[in-house]
């Protein structure tokens, strides 16, 4: 004969389950996901590695034991610049990297394996390669993105959060290149600002938005 449960340890597990879906449905709606705790502080001042060059950029290049070759130059309105022995060379939408490495490939034409470096000094960058940060912060602004960027640094460069800020709320808008999709994660200023909570700081990426709600009340 077949052995069934009492009616009441159903009932019982039947309330379990459905109370155990109901909770995972809550925790996954209407939450953002959060991006990993940047585990470092920012020693690097300039723009990073995947910086795109931009009209009225000033860059310094150095040739290797040809100086005379290199300098300060600045990216003209039309996006080309000139240095000795090289004119109108095609700058902008570059990064550094791929600049010197077209440098380095005209340059050799005269000089034997030329060593060349760029550096960006002087960076007007374009909305791609800027954060922006909107909402109830102190002074909303787009800041240029700089190398080991954090949300802590956008937050000091705004001057906080404003009196009424949901600060716990805020969000995170990240375009993904890769899937050609909009991404959005949570952010805990709150708990940054104001606790101190250093896991609460998370890296940025070029053309990140941050956006600060108000509070209801």
């Amino acid at each position: 004969m077949a052995w069934f449960p009492p009616h009441h340890i159903t009932r019982a597990a039947l309330l379990s389950g459905i109370a155990a879906t109901a909770l995972t449905a809550c925790m996954g709606a209407g939450h953002a996901p959060q991006l990993p705790s940047a585990n470092f502080v920012a020693n690097q001042e300039g723009p990073g590695e995947e910086y795109i060059i931009g009209p009225l950029d000033e860059l310094q290049i150095f040739v290797w034991r040809n100086p005379e070759l290199g300098g300060k130059v600045q990216v003209r309105p039309d996006g080309r610049i000139t240095t000795p022995l090289i004119t109108d060379m095609p700058a902008v939408g570059k990064t550094p990297t791929m600049l010197q490495q077209d440098i380095k490939l005209q340059l050799s034409q005269y000089i034997t394996d030329p060593i060349v470096s760029v550096i960006v000094t002087t960076f007007n960058s374009t909305f791609s390669q800027q954060v922006r940060v909107v909402g109830a912060t102190e002074k909303p602004a787009s800041i240029p993105f700089r190398a080991n960027m954090t949300v802590l640094d956008a937050m000091i460069a705004v001057g906080g959060l404003g009196e009424y800020a949901a600060g716990n709320k805020a969000r995170l808008v990240r375009f993904d290149k890769g899937s050609g999709k909009q991404q959005e994660f949570a952010l805990r200023l709150n708990d940054l600002i104001k606790r101190g909570d250093i896991k609460a700081n998370v890296r940025l990426q070029p053309g990140d938005v941050i956006i600060i709600p108000e509070s209801m009340f």
